[in-house]
């Protein structure tokens, strides 16, 4: 995908930094709220861009993994003081566990259970006891939402705008497609679009909370008000103790 690899130099620009404050929030709330013990330490998987890692190190020590070397070093010029690890959220392993595990929506790109399975495998392979596992996919079956949306952003000289054209999943598939028109302008230069498609998975919520739970971590509720519950899915989990 042409976002995370040779257009990610422009990835801020499709969807900025400034624009998780919220989302950060909640995650924070959310793992304060159902953790048992200290929260000091967090591992995300698939952490992109830093997005959200830019307002989560300001709570956590944050060790930040994605697939994509093109990611991590963007990343890397947002959050520096993190550290950062290439790896596959569905093979990952390094020894050692955390207060917290986050997975935003590069968990979106799973698309068979199978695959869902191992990642969240990975989660509570690296999280403690008591500790907790909050997982962010942008949709579950029942939640899905075909459609239209637009944005962008400008800066140092730079500009971006994109049309995301998500559409409905074949009848009993675990994947859909997104089509993303990037335009893309740069001072001096003739204005380019880029079209890149994206292939997501999507699994009824019944799936993710059994595959939660035979991963050995119990589903909690922990309480928190969710600004962003009409964008994206939410299940949190601690691992006992």
């Amino acid at each position: 995908m042409k976002l995370y690899s040779e257009l990610a130099p422009w990835f801020h620009l499709l969807t900025h930094p400034k624009d998780y404050a919220e989302e950060a929030d909640f995650t924070v709330r959310a793992i304060e709220a159902a953790i048992d013990g200290e929260a000091t330490t967090l591992l995300e998987l698939g952490s992109g861009g830093g997005n959200n890692a830019s307002y989560l190190k300001r709570r956590f020590e944050c060790t930040l993994t994605d697939i994509s070397p093109a990611m991590l070093e963007l990343s890397r010029s947002l959050n520096p003081e993190c550290e950062h690890l290439e790896g596959d959220m569905r093979t990952l392993r390094l020894g050692r566990t955390f207060d917290a595990v986050f997975a935003h929506d590069a968990i979106s790109y799973l698309t068979t259970e199978d695959d869902l399975r191992a990642a969240i495998e990975t989660a509570a392979a690296h999280v403690r006891p008591g500790g907790v596992v909050v997982l962010t996919p942008d949709e579950t079956r029942e939640g899905h939402r075909a459609g239209v949306e637009s944005g962008g952003h400008d800066e140092h000289g730079r500009s971006l705008r994109y049309l995301m054209w998500t559409h409905e999943p074949e009848p009993f598939a675990t994947t859909y497609e997104v089509d993303f028109a990037i335009m893309l302008r740069e001072k001096g230069k003739p204005t380019r679009v880029e079209h890149d498609r994206h292939v997501l998975g999507v699994f009824p919520e019944s799936t993710w909370r059994r595959l939660v739970e035979e991963a050995g971590l119990e589903l909690v509720d922990p309480g928190v008000e969710d600004p962003n519950a009409d964008e994206h899915a939410v299940f949190v989990a601690r691992k006992p103790a």
